[in-house]
């Protein structure tokens, strides 16, 4: 199976969800948010494209990372890629988090395999990013409409969760 990246890895990131963390950055996105910090993320025939398989190795190389965190882009418009990167992570021992442009609620309305993303995701940081919404107080986002949920436990007991307000 193949994903494509806009760029592999940024690692020791700090600003992208708890502890220190690893980065991979999804090429592809329709949401084009008014003042996206990553226009360059939004064509689907740009980036790179890799082997599932060595993202997995990748992965397995890390040290003293926390978790990883998957971006882009929107890492939701290659579902089974992303769905097979956060299984591995997890086997690693480490926790996922994901932005997305789509709220939780979208997402539930979408596909099965979107469900079990959810299912396996830590924290995910959703919906679309909203320049007149931006605010510099938001932890672990960019714009006071977007939400930091406990992924899994929502879906466990059928509500939206909300790790931070």
């Amino acid at each position: 199976m193949k994903v494509r990246l806009a760029a592999p890895f940024t690692e020791d990131s700090i600003v992208d969800g708890e502890g220190i963390r690893s980065v991979i950055w999804f090429q592809g996105c329709s949401h084009h948010c008014k003042e996206c910090q990553n226009p360059e993320t939004w064509p689907f025939d740009k980036g790179m494209e890799y082997d599932v398989e060595d993202v997995k190795k990748m992965i397995d190389n890390l040290e003293d990372q926390d978790g990883i965190t998957f971006s882009g882009g929107d890492p939701m418009f290659q579902p089974e890629a992303l769905l097979e990167l956060i299984k591995h992570t997890h086997e690693k021992g480490m926790n996922v988090w994901v932005y997305t442009g789509f709220t939780y609620e979208e997402i539930l309305k979408l596909k099965p395999i979107y469900k079990e993303i959810l299912e396996n995701t830590d924290v995910l940081i959703d919906g679309r990013f909203e320049i007149e919404k931006k605010t510099m107080s938001a932890k672990f986002r960019g714009s006071s409409n977007q939400r930091v949920i406990n992924a899994s436990e929502s879906i466990k007991q059928g509500k939206v969760i909300i790790r931070y307000e």
